[in-house]
């Protein structure tokens, strides 16, 4: 007779481990039976994914998950989320938190939230707060993030040591980063407001992605580019596979990065192309991803492959501005691209400003976005690494090859452009920067954190996107394409200016085109 099953407490850790088998394929049999748990806990886990990986993505230590085994709620649940709201965000902002700072913001958020009784944010409860979360230290020293190089020579002494012991290459070493672009944003001979951009003619324009760039320390590994939007299916998606886009798409009703997001992205995207990229390179398929403190970005503990070789370190929070590598001028050079190119195809179209700017789609965008990432020249993001790494500019002899592109370039296709021919320099500097520091998280304000720990939401927004996503798909079939590429071939031909390489383009999609339809005509 078998004897009773000894009862087994798994930490927040163990549930993590046991989510991520999981989704792998694991069956909850073998799994219960790995644990040494009931196949009733393991559905448990199943049916609570989301609450324990978010619980787990804002904890701050990986050590204390692994000890930690309840998500033990506060009395005070309401208050609680809107502290932790707060403190992420000023961790992401680096601004001075300590203990007293906390204790009277608690008491601030305890009456606005309308709650009863008497609150008292003492000692005991400030410790139960980081315990609950698993936040080893609630301070935040020294000063906000300006200028604090004893930390940044700190970091970087510490960080070339860890990567020696963990025998990781610059090929192996990677950093991400979330901006906010305003990718219908054209100048003004006015001016350009933060958001709306003021285009003559026409009202203010509010398009906005989040976009996330990532790459390694050579800058031969440049991942597709993360855009986040609004809608599932924009209308200018129309029946476009999403999977086949220039970058890596997804949705959320602010097109905000978030834990969720970044968590799929780093599983599904990051650590797929990473191996492949390292296995091309004949290195050990290992890598560290390095990152700020922004509120989107989940704990240690989740960002970590099955195998716990690829892995997130994090800069401190006092350094992140100062050095993050795609934040020293990466960004900035793609932006610049991305609107130079922008003003370029508008002057090769022949189009006047009104007609360009009906014209333009969130797709042609993503496109146009994807072509400005690729023109970032590896020498760029080499070099913006050499304050942690500078190794690699004396080892690859880097030659700083000057690709950023100009005020003075710019307002050069200004004046060939109708509506845009006198557009103070001022101006132009300005629209070049005009999402420089939006960050590519939702920051809230003390009643959006009041209105979000109360469990209100826009449902203005999901209503918006709902609009947008309810479009009938247009189908084409493989006749109608193939006819089309005909017709294009035909006009190309008859064109004297059209170089070879554009017109043997067209042919070999031509041929896919009638393999495709052969096969399909094959299996009827």
């Amino acid at each position: 007779m078998s004897g009773k099953r000894k009862r087994v407490v798994l930490t927040i850790k163990d549930k993590l481990d046991i989510i991520k088998k999981l989704e792998d394929g694991g069956s909850s049999k073998q799994l219960a039976v790995i644990y040494g748990i009931g196949e009733t806990t393991v559905r448990d886990i199943r049916k609570n994914k989301e609450k324990i990986i978010t619980y787990a993505s804002s904890s701050d230590s990986t050590s204390l998950l692994a000890k930690r085994k309840s998500m033990k709620p506060s009395m005070y649940e309401e208050l609680d989320k809107a502290m932790l709201e707060w403190f992420n965000q000023q961790r992401a902002k680096g601004n001075p938190v300590s203990g007293p700072i906390c204790a009277k913001r608690a008491e601030f958020f305890f009456y606005a939230l309308g709650m009863d009784g008497d609150f008292n944010p003492s000692a005991g409860w400030l410790t139960r707060f980081k315990q609950r979360h698993s936040i080893r230290e609630i301070n935040i020293r020294n000063e906000r993030l300006s200028g604090d190089e004893t930390a940044v020579e700190d970091f970087c002494s510490n960080f070339r040591d860890y990567i020696e012991r963990e025998n990781l290459q610059p090929e192996q070493i990677y950093n991400a980063d979330e901006t906010g672009l305003f990718w219908k944003c054209l100048p003004s001979r006015t001016s350009v407001i933060k958001g709306k951009c003021t285009v003559p003619g026409h009202k203010s324009m509010e398009e906005r992605v989040t976009i996330m760039c990532c790459a390694n320390a050579t800058g031969l590994h440049k991942l597709k580019l993360c855009v986040v939007g609004k809608a599932k299916k924009p209308r200018s998606f129309k029946a476009t596979d999403t999977s086949n886009l220039p970058v890596s798409y997804f949705s959320q009703k602010g097109a905000w990065m978030d834990l969720s997001i970044f968590r799929q992205w780093f599983d599904k995207i990051f650590v797929p192309q990473v191996r492949e990229h390292l296995r091309s390179k004949g290195l050990q398929e290992k890598a560290v991803l390095l990152l700020d403190n922004s509120p989107t970005h989940p704990n240690e503990n989740v960002l970590r492959s099955d195998d716990g070789q690829i892995f997130a370190r994090y800069l401190p929070p006092n350094v992140a501005s100062l050095i993050q590598p795609l934040n020293q001028g990466v960004i900035a050079t793609m932006k610049r691209n991305y609107r130079a190119r922008l003003l370029q195809n508008n002057l090769e179209e022949g189009n006047d400003l009104r007609s360009f700017w009906k014209k333009l789609t969130l797709l042609d965008a993503l496109y146009e976005i994807a072509m400005a990432w690729n023109l970032v020249k590896p020498v760029t993001i080499s070099r913006a690494w050499k304050k942690i790494l500078p190794a690699i500019e004396e080892k690859e002899g880097l030659d700083f090859d000057e690709e950023d592109i100009s005020v003075a370039a710019i307002a050069t296709i200004l004046q060939h452009t109708k509506g845009l021919e006198n557009v103070p320099t001022e101006n132009i500097e300005k629209w070049l920067e005009v999402d420089s520091t939006e960050p590519g998280y939702e920051v809230l304000t003390d009643s959006e954190i009041i209105k979000r720990a109360q469990g209100q939401t826009d449902e203005s927004s999901e209503n918006e996107e709902e609009e947008i996503e309810l479009i009938p798909e247009k189908h084409i079939n493989h006749a109608a394409a193939l006819q089309w590429t005909e017709n294009l071939l035909d006009y190309l031909e008859q064109q004297g200016d059209m170089i070879l390489p554009d017109r043997l383009v067209i042919r070999k999609l031509r041929a896919t085109i009638r393999n495709k339809q052969k096969m399909a005509n094959s299996s009827q």
